[in-house]
């Protein structure tokens, strides 16, 4: 038995009348006939009562057509949902991003976009630094992750950049360093710090310290270990000393934290979107397209390009 099959009964079924049927399926009435006849005998038992005058169902083939007209829906919507995966249009997406960078910009504005244009698309997010995104992305778990500091080569992971953000100095709007304008480096000597954790990630761990001890904070003060930016700002809100975010903070801050600028760190973060060379989802593919125009236009319009 083939689809065919059933599109020929279906039709004739609800036609109740050869001819009729076959030129709604623009085929041969001939045809037709002959092809209910070969499912007739593959089922064993008579599908229509012929009349004077086009036929009717018999009990088993009304039985037999909703079964039909059951089967051929499931099938046209399954081909359906295929076209759309096929398209882009439709699937899991899953991807990764780092909370600090979350909070205003390229990556929650990519998640909106996403939810406008893939309405029928399931978007799985999962927060974790850049290392554990990364390694996530190279095993499978994840499809794309917004990653800072990419590695500059990498045999399994493609990547385009999307934003630049600035680290800048999230303090107690108490402490003496808050009325500070400018702030320098070493205007911060002997400062409590409270500091993320070298493991967390170990390039820019080394990296702000020779940028602190280039500008004359050659041995920062570190009372304190947050893992995360947000566990930093929930200390610096204490009064526990100052410490080092992005300045997307500003969206995100406690009340009694300030955020300033520092004149002479320069250690910008570049902020990529990565994802695996060999995945060939059609779903990826639009989203990295989407994101790479709309960080090609916020770059335009800051005067970044």
């Amino acid at each position: 038995m083939e689809l065919r099959h059933l599109r020929y009964f279906l039709a004739v079924g609800e036609e109740q009348h050869y001819g009729r049927a076959a030129g709604r399926l623009r085929v041969a009435q001939p045809a037709l006939s002959r092809q209910i006849q070969d499912l007739e005998g593959e089922l064993g038992f008579k599908l229509f009562e012929r009349l004077p005058r086009g036929v009717k169902l018999s009990a088993a083939g009304r039985l037999f057509l909703e079964d039909a007209r059951r089967i051929l829906q499931e099938v046209n919507e399954a081909a359906a949902r295929a076209v759309r995966v096929a398209r882009g249009q439709s699937g899991t997406l899953r991807v990764g991003f780092t909370e600090s960078a979350s909070w205003r910009g390229v990556v929650p504005e990519s998640f909106r976009r996403f939810r406008d244009m893939q309405p029928d698309a399931e978007l799985q997010l999962q927060p974790s630094p850049s290392l554990v995104q990364l390694d996530a992305l190279r095993s499978g778990r994840l499809d794309a992750g917004f990653v800072f500091n990419m590695p500059k080569t990498d045999p399994e992971l493609d990547a385009r950049p999307v934003a630049i953000e600035r680290i800048e100095l999230a303090v107690p709007t108490s402490h003496p360093v808050a009325k500070l304008k400018p702030v320098r480096l070493r205007e911060l000597a002997g400062a409590p710090f409270v500091w993320f954790p070298r493991r967390e990630a170990p390039a820019l761990y080394d990296r702000l310290m020779r940028e602190c001890f280039r500008g004359g904070l050659k041995s920062p003060r570190i009372v304190q270990e947050g893992q995360d930016e947000a566990t930093i700002l929930s200390l610096v809100a204490t009064g526990l000393g100052i410490g080092w975010v992005l300045g997307t903070a500003r969206w995100h801050r406690p009340k009694s934290v300030v955020i300033l600028s520092v004149l002479d760190m320069d250690l910008p973060q570049e902020l990529s979107l990565a994802w695996r060379k060999d995945n060939r989802s059609p779903l990826l593919a639009r989203f990295v397209a989407d994101v790479e125009r709309y960080a090609s236009a916020r770059r335009v319009s800051t005067g970044q390009a």
